[in-house]
């Protein structure tokens, strides 16, 4: 149970929503490159105590990664899950179809800090990675510095601002401002 009143669950509410850390639902998605790398990380955050919705393939079989992008990046948006990853066989393709929903920060990274930097300044909601282009343990050492860190706001936040501002319009006002 989380006490509204303390700092640091009103904190925890902040970065993971009203459920907490302890009930945070994420939701993964794959294609057929990163089968064997899904099922370990999914494996590994439920031992973890997160609660995981699969929408990937459990087939080797050729599997389209925009699919499997776009059920991952769906559920996010509309928070039925408070964040997701998203495995291909490099990360960019299925990076690049979870950033076309409204809503969606998605970075695809290869190193825990650039996953770490990706909530932290760009308060990235899902984070993607290549099963052809990482293993297994740096595949973990992403998600665990994805999760743990949180959103800084302030100046970061006036960034992500103007990102949702150009998904919405099209458009930057202060692009314009400074020809």
């Amino acid at each position: 149970m989380v006490f509204l009143g303390h700092k640091r669950n009103i904190s925890i509410i902040k970065q993971y929503g009203l459920r907490g850390i302890e009930n945070m639902k994420l939701v993964i998605g794959n294609d057929h490159a990163a089968v064997e790398m899904k099922r370990e990380i999914k494996e590994y955050l439920e031992k973890k105590g997160y609660e995981i919705i699969d929408v990937g393939t459990n087939s080797t079989e050729s599997f389209h990664y925009p699919i499997a992008g776009y059920r991952v990046a769906k559920m996010v948006a509309s928070h039925e899950a408070d964040g997701g990853i998203a495995i291909c066989g490099t990360g960019v393709g299925i990076s690049l179809a979870c950033n076309k929903v409204k809503g969606i920060r998605a970075c695809c990274c290869s190193e825990p800090y650039s996953a770490e930097m990706s909530k932290r300044h760009n308060n990235a909601n899902i984070i993607c990675f290549g099963a052809r282009v990482i293993g297994i343990e740096t595949a973990k050492q992403i998600v665990d510095a994805w999760l743990n860190a949180k959103f800084e706001g302030g100046r970061h936040e006036t960034r992500v601002n103007m990102i949702m501002e150009i998904e919405e319009t099209q458009k930057l006002q202060a692009a314009d401002e400074t020809k």
